[in-house]
C-alpha cells in the first residue's frame, strides 16, 4: 500500500521560514518524480516545485523559485525548505508521486496523494 505523509505546516509571519516534510512508503522513491502542489482557499490546486530523483534535477513554479527549495535524504523523505513566506503562499501544501510531466511538475491525475498540510503566513 503506497502511503504518503505530510508535516511540517504552521502558522508562521511574513518573512519567516517552514520547513515541510513527506515521507513516502509502498514506492522506490528513485522509481517516481516527487514534488509538492498546494491549493489556496478559493482557487485552483497549483505545482509548487518537483524533483526526479534519478538525475536530482528541480523545478520551481516562479512563484517561489528562489526562496523555496525541494530536496531529498535519497531514502523515503522529500522536504521543502520555504523562506522570505508571503501572505500569498498560504494554502494547503500537498506531496505527490509520480511520472513527471511536461509542465516540469508531477502529473497530477496519476500520481499517489498526500492528505496535505496547512501553512498559514499572516501576521
Amino acid at each position: 500500500e503506497v502511503r504518503i505523509t505530510e508535516s511540517g505546516g504552521g502558522l508562521v509571519q511574513p518573512g519567516g521560514s517552514l520547513r515541510l516534510s513527506c515521507v513516502l512508503s509502498g514506492l522506490t522513491m528513485d522509481e517516481y518524480g516527487i514534488g509538492w502542489f498546494r491549493q489556496a482557499p478559493g482557487k485552483e490546486r497549483e505545482g509548487v516545485s518537483s524533483i526526479n530523483t534519478i538525475d536530482g534535477n528541480t523545478y520551481y513554479s516562479d512563484s517561489v523559485k528562489g526562496r523555496f527549495t525541494t530536496s531529498t535524504d535519497n531514502e523515503n523523505t522529500m522536504y521543502l525548505e520555504m523562506n522570505s513566506l508571503k501572505p500569498e503562499d498560504t494554502a494547503v501544501y500537498f506531496c505527490a508521486a509520480g511520472a513527471l510531466g511536461n509542465s516540469g511538475f508531477v502529473r497530477e491525475p496519476s500520481a499517489y496523494w498526500g492528505r496535505g498540510t496547512q501553512v498559514t503566513v499572516s501576521s
